[in-house]
């Protein structure tokens, strides 16, 4: 584990290269908990703290795409309403699509950010520029990430991702004025 919540010299140097950042869903958009009925509908509750740092992030122009394990119908429809475009469901092994969009988009794993739970995000944490887990991902799952959010999965991590790399971008403040007055100024 190398950063909890003040990112390290190394972390904020590789974060302004970061042109797409990838998000695993259940433990890093949601608490990790799932909710079935009895009608066997699952059920996810995401924060809309990490919405908005979705949307800043896509403002800037960096790009957001959601690999996960999970096939939940309620997975894609949240997509939409946030604009993700990159959304593979079902994902059992990870880096093979990664390395797909990566490869579609023209980007260096250096240009990479994946934000990540759980063993299936290791290769990704691993290959792109800055791997980055949540708080409570298991042991082994934190030692192989570069940072460590102080905030956790489903409570606003992703909007600390988000608000971390801006920053070092020198775009932050830029993309905070954006909804700070009506659009045609005040």
């Amino acid at each position: 584990m190398r950063g909890a919540a003040h990112p390290s010299d190394e972390v904020v140097a590789r974060a302004r290269a970061i042109r797409l950042v990838t998000l695993d869903v259940d433990g890093v958009l949601t608490d990790g908990r799932i909710y079935v009925d009895d009608h066997g509908h699952e059920f996810k509750a995401y924060s809309a703290l990490d919405g908005q740092g979705i949307k800043m992030l896509q403002r800037a122009g960096i790009e957001v795409a959601w690999i996960t394990g999970s096939n939940a119908p309620s997975v894609r429809h949240r997509a939409q309403h946030l604009g993700v475009a990159h959304v593979v469901l079902g994902a059992e092994h990870k880096r093979p699509p990664w390395e797909r969009l990566r490869a579609a988009l023209a980007l260096a794993p250096e240009a990479c950010a994946h934000v990540g739970d759980d063993l299936p995000d290791v290769p990704l944490l691993i290959a792109c520029g800055l791997g980055v887990a949540v708080p409570h991902a298991p042991a082994s799952v934190r030692r192989r990430a570069r940072h460590v959010t102080a905030s956790a999965g489903g409570r606003g991590a992703v909007r600390e991702i988000a608000e971390l790399i801006l920053a070092a971008q020198g775009r932050l403040d830029e993309a905070e004025a954006a909804h700070a007055s009506p659009p045609g100024g005040a």
